[in-house]
C-alpha cells in the first residue's frame, strides 16, 4: 500500500545515533513507524514521544503523505546542571507514497501517548466485488 521513498534513510538514522547529531529543518531525522491493514482501513503509527500535538504537521498532496514534527529541549532553570541528555531533539520527518487504492480525502489522525496514528480508508474502487456475467450476444452464435 505504500513505498519507501528514501532507501538511505536507515543509514542516516544509524549515523545520527553514532554521532549524536539530531535532525534539522534541512535534514530531518526519521521517525519510527508501523504500517498495517485493519479491515477497510490502512493504519500508520508513528512514534513521536515528547512531541507536543501542536508541533506536528501532516500534509497530503496527491498521493504523497508528509509528517513533520519538532521536539524542542525542555526549559531548565539557571541553577540546573544537566548530567545526561540522550533523548533526541530537533526535527523529524517521514514521507510516504500512498497507493492509488487509498482514499486520501478521508484520513483521520489521532495522537495519544506519543504515538501519532493515521487511518486511511481503502477506496471503494479497490475493494473486492463480484462481477455479473451477462447473457450470450449475437456475436457468439454458432452456425449462422
Amino acid at each position: 500500500m505504500l513505498m519507501r521513498t528514501d532507501p538511505f534513510r536507515e543509514l542516516d538514522r544509524l549515523a545520527q545515533q553514532l554521532t549524536g547529531v539530531s535532525g534539522t529543518w534541512s535534514k530531518p531525522s526519521a521517525m519510527p513507524m508501523d504500517a498495517y491493514r485493519e479491515g477497510d482501513e490502512y493504519v500508520i503509527a508513528l512514534d513521536l514521544p515528547g512531541v507536543a500535538k501542536e508541533a506536528i504537521d501532516i500534509d497530503v498532496e496527491r498521493n504523497m503523505l508528509t509528517v513533520k514534527a519538532e521536539r524542542r529541549p525542555a526549559t531548565v532553570g539557571e541553577d540546573v546542571q544537566v548530567e545526561l541528555s540522550e533523548r533526541p531533539l530537533g526535527v523529524f520527518s517521514r514521507q510516504l507514497v500512498l497507493a492509488d487504492t487509498l482514499d486520501t480525502e478521508r484520513i483521520r489522525a489521532d495522537y495519544d501517548a506519543g504515538v501519532l496514528t493515521l487511518r486511511i480508508q481503502i477506496a471503494e474502487r479497490a475493494k473486492p466485488r463480484k462481477i455479473a456475467i451477462g447473457g450470450a450476444s449475437a456475436h457468439t452464435q454458432i452456425g449462422t
